[in-house]
């Protein structure tokens, strides 16, 4: 039996540090996908509109859980998360670098039928990863190991989304992507090296088991009006948020705010409070518990869309443009680790990969179906109102809060 952690030093141990690698390989294929791809087919002058169509790429990541119950099903030959970890990470290793061999305006269909096989890779490692975490931490490392994991994750996006775009000024475009598949080796040892999960020594008897008792465990277990109400809160808790950010570049040109100042002031205020916010988060959690940290985390996230309404009032200030996404993403790092914290400790040791992937698909449906309307809202609102209108929409989140993690009840 894993021995429970519960004073500060927890952050050393063994599994935490696991967090670091799963969250790095993770991040790395989404990163390639959304930064990486995009940049090279620009500099190749590949059209606009064909680019902006790579966002539909990120389906697989959407619909997920279809396919999670196989994981949960089946094992290979190092274990049943083990081993399909490092045959998709094998296989994540294949197919980036083979992306460089193509010309994007001569075979751009073979490039667009690769980053859909990578996306797919992509997500499949996500539900065996986030598997894994799952039954490798104890409850009280939830809150710290996940957010690990996220802040880990994010960091993998310096170097399809920084490292990779200063190689291609000196190297060919297929050496950039094979350079870039060599950071999933890390992810591979991880693999290798570390044990199985007790947890997972347990599996479905069947496919049809796999795919049905998560669901029936779920509604069981939380009755289905709580089952419905937990599952209404993992879609509103991060909805406001999501839509303020989802045109934040396209806010700050409305502006008056040149590129230059955007890239230089949003990159470096976006980035690292958002790490140092996930990783404060983790840790004031070890106190706190997931349910105040709902609580307080999520307060601060909605007071930090009121920063967007707040620049709409103001004359051009680098200064404040920099305080207000500095402070959004420091809010967003918190709320996001007591977040996908809360997201792990609802799920049952038996069906990790398939009710993790059903829960982090129904969080993923703000960012791909409510942020398309975004760009009708303000046009009919205005930014302003817009913004206000993505505060009310983080009210119902918290309010549900009430009756799926009171701030009285222990972890």
């Amino acid at each position: 039996m894993q021995k429970s952690i519960t004073r500060w030093p927890a952050f050393l141990t063994s599994r935490l540090l696991i967090c670091v690698f799963t969250g790095f390989s993770s991040g790395l294929p989404l990163y390639i996908l959304i930064s990486l791809v995009p940049a090279w087919l620009r500099t190749e002058h590949v059209d606009l509109k064909e680019i902006g169509l790579f966002s539909l790429i990120q389906l697989p990541y959407t619909w997920k859980f279809l396919w999670a119950p196989f994981f949960d099903r089946y094992n290979l030959l190092l274990g049943r998360r083990r081993g399909w970890m490092l045959l998709i990470q094998c296989a994540l290793l294949f197919t980036i670098p083979t992306l460089g061999l193509f010309e994007p305006k001569l075979n751009l269909s073979m490039i667009i039928a690769l980053s859909v096989i990578l996306a797919v890779l992509s997500a499949s490692q996500d539900i065996v990863l986030d598997a894994y975490r799952r039954e490798l931490l104890v409850d009280s490392e939830l809150g710290l190991g996940n957010a690990i994991h996220v802040n880990a994750y994010k960091i993998a996006g310096l170097v399809p989304g920084s490292l990779a775009l200063i190689l291609a000024d000196y190297l060919t475009w297929q050496w950039v992507f094979v350079i870039t598949a060599l950071f999933m080796l890390p992810g591979m040892i991880m693999s290798l090296v570390v044990a199985e999960p007790l947890q997972a020594d347990t599996q479905p008897k069947s496919l049809k088991q796999a795919i049905v008792e998560p669901c029936r465990e779920f509604f069981t277990r939380n009755r289905i009006s709580t089952a419905l109400l937990i599952l209404a809160f993992m879609f509103f808790y991060k909805l406001g948020d999501s839509m303020a950010t989802a045109l934040a570049t396209p806010f700050y040109l409305d502006m008056g705010y040149s590129k230059t100042e955007i890239g230089l002031v949003a990159k470096n205020a976006g980035l690292w409070p958002s790490v140092i916010g996930g990783l404060l988060g983790g840790l004031w959690m070890l106190k706190l518990g997931i349910n105040k940290a709902l609580w307080l985390f999520g307060l601060m996230q909605m007071l930090a869309i009121l920063g967007f309404a707040w620049l709409t009032t103001v004359t051009h200030t680098l200064l404040g443009l920099a305080l207000v996404i500095g402070f959004e993403a420091f809010g967003v790092g918190l709320g996001t680790a007591a977040f996908v914290a809360f997201i792990a400790k609802t799920t049952h040791p038996l069906y990790t990969a398939t009710q993790f992937a059903l829960f982090t698909s129904l969080t993923a449906i703000p960012r791909t179906v409510a942020n398309a309307a975004t760009g009708f809202l303000v046009d009919a609102l205005g930014w302003s109102h817009f913004y206000f209108l993505c505060f009310a929409l983080a009210v119902p989140g918290m309010l549900l809060l009430l009756k799926v993690a009171p701030w009285q009840d222990k972890d």
